[in-house]
């Protein structure tokens, strides 16, 4: 940690705005880049015929955000309203603070690494920034003194804290490997070569690969690719914002500017979790197979195009699971955060307390793919099949939905008198208003 701590205040005030400028600029790219995807995967062309290569369709947008009428509604809480668009937009920014994009390299005589700074904690400390996010979003659905604001709000809130848990558990698996929650040390503890170790003996079987996390921890890569899209609320886990139900969620109040901060929070976001499944899984700013072992790609130069490659790839499969995946119920969504991805999380972390420092480390590879399969056979692969007419249960009771002076909905076993004519079972031959008045006797 003694070199970030060397680092002049010029060359900090360099990486601040460097890190900031990078940010602003791969978001607009990832604003076009993703109707440019998603037009090609759906066969259709969208709004990205302005201007050479639809660039100015992305730059028309961004100018129409910042100049947009930006109003307030007359009850909503205005200090409120305004601070949570910024408290969203700067923990946004602040988890690339400790994201490192390559390695030890020189700036004008000055030792320095291609990161802003580390912590001996960085991967918590990033969980921690990302956490104050979701004040931004309580605030902006309880401000905006909106019924659709405030059930978006509350949707996010529980599905960020729940998918939180499920991204948590899925890095400790990472720091038992690494020895080390610091992201830097993280990317580099991926750099030893991967080697086979035959049980019981001491031959060793060099691979020619690195140890990038996502092999021998295959469970906690697909947790995380998981929980990673329901905590950007992105497609199809995008519940809180889904215009089929809430209008526009916890943004539906908001325009201009501040529409525009939450905007960039999202694309930020969504570069953010990719960033931090680069460095936790995929090898950081490390060159890919088989450059690896050529020394000329070693150069720590090279690192920041590596580490925004594998990002940039990340981007692409947001975009293919928007493009591609219809949106889960909400009680499907909460159902695999809780029952299925925290307790495979919990057993995995034992599973790999036992082996990690331990020589045979490296048999998690086959750990987690006995894990996998033993999932599947107990939980794949099991539809339920439709049941036939002469299965479905014999409706006995019709109802009145406004007997209490409030409309309710239908319960197991009822039906409403309207549709009491298509009853099956003994009550199929009676005609609606015989059941009905039956219903009403009962």
């Amino acid at each position: 940690m003694n070199i970030f701590l060397n680092d002049p205040w010029w060359l900090i005030l360099i990486k601040v705005v460097a890190l900031f400028v990078v940010l602003l600029v791969w978001t607009i790219f990832n604003v076009w880049y993703e109707r440019r995807l998603v037009g090609k995967m759906q066969h259709r062309l969208g709004p990205i015929m302005n201007g050479p290569f639809g660039l100015g369709q992305a730059l028309a947008d961004g100018m129409k955000a910042l100049i947009k009428e930006d109003f307030r509604p007359k009850n909503a809480d205005k200090w409120l309203f305004n601070l949570a668009p910024v408290l969203t937009a700067v923990a946004a920014f602040t988890c690339w603070t400790v994201i490192p994009f390559g390695g030890q390299v020189t700036i004008f005589g000055v030792e320095t690494r291609l990161q802003l700074t580390d912590l001996p904690v960085a991967a918590v400390f990033i969980l921690a920034s990302a956490s104050i996010g979701i004040y931004g979003i309580v605030l902006a659905g309880w401000a905006g003194n909106s019924t659709y604001s405030f059930l978006g709000s509350i949707r996010s809130t529980a599905q960020m804290i729940s998918y939180e848990i499920s991204m948590g558990l899925s890095m400790v698996a990472v720091f038992l490997m690494a020895g080390s929650m610091s992201t830097s040390q993280i990317v580099e503890s991926q750099r030893i070569p991967l080697q086979l170790v035959v049980p019981f003996t001491d031959i060793v079987l060099p691979l020619g690969l690195q140890t990038w996390y996502f092999l021998l921890l295959i469970p906690s890569f697909i947790i995380y690719a998981i929980a990673m899209v329901g905590e950007t609320n992105r497609a199809p886990f995008d519940l809180p914002e889904c215009e089929s139900e809430l209008v526009s969620g916890y943004l539906t109040e908001y325009s201009g500017f501040r529409y525009a901060l939450y905007f960039l929070a999202e694309y930020i976001n969504m570069a953010t979790v990719s960033a931090v499944c680069t460095t936790l899984f995929l090898g950081g700013y490390l060159p890919f197979w088989p450059l690896n072992n050529i020394e000329f790609f070693n150069n720590p130069w090279f690192g920041p195009i590596f580490f925004m490659l594998k990002v940039q790839f990340l981007i692409s499969v947001f975009v293919w699971l928007r493009g591609t995946l219809p949106r889960l119920r909400y009680d499907q969504f909460m159902g695999l955060g809780w029952k299925a991805l925290i307790e495979i999380s919990l057993i995995w972390i034992i599973v790999v307390a036992l082996v990690a420092n331990t020589q045979y480390r490296n048999a998690t590879l086959g750990l987690g793919l006995a894990l996998l399969i033993v999932l599947w056979w107990l939980f794949g692969g099991k539809h339920p099949v439709a049941e036939t007419p002469e299965q479905r249960p014999v409706v006995e009771e019709v109802y009145d939905p406004f007997a209490g002076g409030y409309p309710v909905p239908p319960m197991p076993g009822q039906m409403l008198p309207e549709l009491a004519g298509v009853v099956r079972g003994p009550a199929q031959d009676q005609t609606p208003a015989e059941v009905t008045a039956e219903g009403k006797e009962a």
